[in-house]
């Protein structure tokens, strides 16, 4: 099984970002302010929706320093993706 097929309700391995991946990080931070997340790597989940885990380097603005975090979304079936979490790690 490679990284891009989904098990219902298991969590697929970190993997590179496919463009669909990146359109949903794109969505669900629109108009986020504060903190710049860039995501690296994402895991999925299939299961009403999809929730994705990107490992993302975080930095604020005008701040040389930069730290890991996770940014946790879930994109429904019908609607648009949001942020659920957010750690740092």
């Amino acid at each position: 099984m490679t990284a891009q097929e989904h098990l219902v309700g298991g969590w697929t391995p970190y993997h590179k970002l496919t463009p669909k991946d990146q359109e949903v990080f794109k969505a669900a931070l629109k108009g986020f302010v504060g903190v710049s997340y860039t995501p690296e790597e994402v895991s999925t989940q299939v299961v009403n929706g999809t929730n994705y885990r990107y490992k993302t380097i975080a930095t604020l603005p005008g701040s040389p320093s930069s730290w890991q975090a996770i940014v946790e979304i879930y994109a429904p079936i019908n609607g648009d993706p949001h942020i659920t979490q957010i750690h740092r790690i």
